[in-house]
């Protein structure tokens, strides 16, 4: 199972939400490379990188981040927030990123999401399933749409779909577990799909629970920032 630590961007420093409020923001750092590096150093792989700006702004707006962040290590990163045209994709992809997340994207304009998995292949391209109460949340959380969780997943993997972050809205950055049910379910109705669990893991044993779930792989975000989990013990469960 992949480790993936996360780092969320708000005006170029290292933050992290609530439950997807804007409001309830946290400053960890103000310099994401020493993070990153941080991570690096650890001997993990991947990272998980967030445009919070550019989820509000509805474009892509931290790309020389992502730009330093690529060139300055060895990571191997999936970036997402904001991506809403093609040239938004051509910039993530031209500044490092390895993959990318569409998750309001492949609601409203299937169209054009459909087309970045043909053009870009099932590898490059991740679906964002973040939950809330079952149906699939849009907007930087901000809408619900009519989208059931199950139905949406499985519509995409006929689609080319291979990956997805699958979030549930009302664990994220409570510490409180993950969304183990959801996972179950969805692992269970969609064979075949790469599902990366995300939200409200809070300690190493999550990880082997989500492990033996047989979850692709989970991103760690505030349990890392809060120390709830040491990078230590993630160097040593990899």
């Amino acid at each position: 199972m992949k480790i993936i630590p996360a780092i969320d961007i708000i005006d170029g420093k290292c933050v992290r939400l609530t439950q997807g409020d804007y409001s309830q923001r946290k400053t960890y750092n103000e310099h994401p490379l020493e993070v990153a590096r941080q991570f690096e150093d650890a001997g993990l792989s991947y990272l998980h990188l967030v445009d919070l700006d550019g989820a509000k702004n509805g474009m892509i707006t931290n790309y020389k981040l992502l730009e330093i962040l690529a060139s300055k290590t060895k990571l191997h990163i999936d970036f997402g927030g904001g991506l809403k045209t093609d040239n938004d994709l051509k910039i993530a992809f031209e500044s490092g990123a390895k993959q990318v997340t569409g998750g309001s994207i492949a609601v409203k304009n299937p169209e054009l999401f459909e087309k970045w998995i043909a053009q870009y292949g099932s590898e490059k391209i991740i679906l964002g399933s973040d939950v809330v109460n079952g149906k699939i949340a849009i907007n930087a959380w901000q809408s619900i749409s009519d989208k059931s969780i199950l139905e949406f997943i499985s519509d995409y993997v006929k689609k080319g779909i291979r990956y997805t972050i699958c979030t549930d809205v009302s664990k994220d950055g409570m510490l409180e577990g993950p969304s183990s049910e959801l996972y179950q379910s969805v692992l269970k109705h969609v064979p075949g799909i790469k599902l990366i669990a995300s939200g409200g893991v809070s300690s190493i044993n999550d990880l082997t629970l989500l492990k033996n779930m047989g979850c692709e792989g989970v991103i760690i975000g505030k349990a890392i920032y809060e120390n709830r989990i040491r990078l230590s013990e993630l160097t040593e469960f990899i």
